[in-house]
């Protein structure tokens, strides 16, 4: 059954607060109105994160697109403007629900924003994309014919992922 985009971007947030918390960290969730750029902060001691949880139910999460010029169709100066907006030491937390069992956790992936412009960047053999896919086959008659876009494996959730991404955010 699909539910709202909404249940689904509040069940994201609580499964990655949940894995957050799960590996030892300190989760400060928003309250009142959002903020626009990040949803939790994530802290250790001294050393913190801003996270950008993003929930999908459909196998893609949609960036940049509002980041488009209407009528121009430049996914690369989209991809770049998105990224653009984000601060020094935020993340993006991506949370997959498609094909998960009610009683099981989502799949969920950890990048920086310039590790998802690049991706976004080379989709559909350099087109470019607005949709980050978790998995997707481009269709023959599509620009990216013959092509699969994959999130990296070294993304999947994990306390050594997260220490990296502290490093490098």
């Amino acid at each position: 059954m699909k539910v709202s985009s909404r249940s689904i971007g509040v069940a994201a947030e609580a499964a990655a607060a949940a894995l957050f918390a799960r590996i030892g960290y300190d989760v400060s969730v928003q309250y009142g109105a959002n903020q626009p750029e990040y949803d939790l902060i994530v802290a250790n001691g001294e050393r913190m994160l801003k996270v950008s949880v993003k929930g999908s139910q459909d196998g893609g999460w949609g960036l940049s697109q509002n980041y488009l010029t209407k009528g121009l169709a430049d996914y690369h100066a989209a991809a770049d403007a998105w990224c653009a907006r984000h601060t020094a030491r935020t993340i993006l937390c991506l949370i997959q629900y498609k094909g998960v069992a009610v009683e099981s956790m989502p799949r969920v992936y950890l990048a920086t924003p310039t590790e998802v412009s690049e991706r976004l960047r080379s989709a559909a053999k350099g087109r470019g994309d607005t949709i980050l896919h978790e998995k997707h086959t481009w269709a023959a008659s599509a620009h990216g014919a013959g092509t699969t876009e994959e999130v990296p494996a070294h993304w999947l959730f994990s306390r050594a992922r997260v220490e990296e991404l502290l490093t490098i955010a």
